[in-house]
């Protein structure tokens, strides 16, 4: 494909905003066409600033005959449904993470991007990162040896959100499928991607609505009706095949240390850390911590370009559809646990 790749937008709050459009404007061979929100009215004021017309419906956007490919940025609970019609109508999809709101919704997505055979690419934006580039290359060469366990986490102190990301009928979950489904994601990746056999977890939701002072508040552009009913943090182990595991810990609210993204790996022939990213092994028969100096790029920038070049042809898709079923079926599996307090078979 020569020409440039056309995009429309489903959903135009603040993942599309402060992401997807700056990513896409700066690739030279894309051009953003449409878009719709289920709020008119902002899909209006972000197709006057970016040249594009705002659709009324989700139908009329996908149909649409001047679009090649769309960004699936609505609510938790919209992904499965602007999937499926998007792949059916012939479009090529990014859906942000997580893919969907239980598995089911998954397989369905799944289904449809086999009926149309289209490109249906996960935002799994983190794997698109420097370190994770340069971790993953090791683990494909077999740096690491065989890899047996990992951590991951990522903990805030008060940084739950206000607006519809506590709101379960329109997130899911909070942390767990927020910021956790990155972290869970990236290790797992970073892993070799082994199959997960069970799960067994706890969440915790003791801090809600907090009146902490001094501390600021992501708010979400959808706030009108603030409801507090999701997890504030979470912790427990995730079982695979051939005895691998891996133990996470996240959190909107914890009174606690804050720790920023965290996957580590062990493996029998060395370990790598992704943040600070350092290799753990030996040398001449001493051990060694080695830092790997792997740079810092766009995310974004990055997990667009790779959708772009995915669907001209130019590149095999690294964040397919069947991973995000995989994570799907160990976030919920993780809810699943905490509420019949036991070990769930994925």
């Amino acid at each position: 494909m020569d020409k440039k790749v056309r995009i429309g937008l489903i959903g135009v709050g603040n993942i599309a905003q402060n992401a997807h459009i700056p990513a896409y404007l700066k690739q030279k061979d894309v051009e953003l066409v449409a878009c719709y929100d289920i709020k008119a009215e902002r899909a209006k004021e972000v197709a006057a600033k970016y040249g594009m017309t705002a659709e009324d419906s989700l139908e009329a956007l996908v149909a649409r005959d001047d679009l090649d490919a769309v960004s699936v940025c609505t609510w938790n609970n919209g992904h499965a449904q602007a999937t499926i019609a998007a792949l059916k109508a012939g479009k090529h999809v990014l859906c942000e993470k997580p893919m969907a709101m239980n598995p089911a919704e998954c397989e369905a997505m799944i289904a449809a991007q086999k009926e149309s055979g289209k490109l249906l690419m996960m935002g799994f934006v983190y794997r698109f990162s420097a370190s994770a580039k340069a971790i993953k290359a090791m683990t494909d060469e077999g740096r690491f040896g065989n890899i047996y366990h990992a951590r991951a986490g990522i903990l805030r102190r008060r940084g739950t959100p206000l607006g519809w990301f506590t709101d379960l009928s329109k997130s899911g979950g909070g942390p767990v499928i927020d910021i956790g489904v990155h972290v869970i994601d990236l290790t797992w990746y970073l892993m070799g991607k082994p199959k997960p056999v069970s799960v067994c977890a706890q969440v915790h939701n003791r801090i809600g609505d907090y009146k902490t002072k001094g501390v600021s508040r992501w708010e979400a552009l959808d706030k009108d009706n603030l409801v507090f009913e999701t997890e504030d943090s979470a912790a427990g182990i995730v079982k695979f095949e051939n005895d691998v595991s891996m133990i996470f810990e996240v959190s909107w609210a914890i009174n606690g240390q804050e720790e920023g993204v965290t996957a580590k790996i062990y493996g029998d022939k060395a370990g790598a850390s992704y943040n600070p990213c350092k290799i753990y092994g030996e040398e001449a028969g001493y051990l060694s911590d080695n830092d790997i100096n792997a740079g810092r790029e766009d995310n974004f920038y990055n997990e667009i370009r790779h959708f772009i070049d995915c669907i001209k042809g130019d590149a095999q898709c690294i964040a397919t559809g069947e991973d995000g079923l995989v994570v799907q079926k160990i976030l919920n599996g993780i809810y699943q646990s905490s509420a019949e307090k036991r070990e769930i078979i994925l």
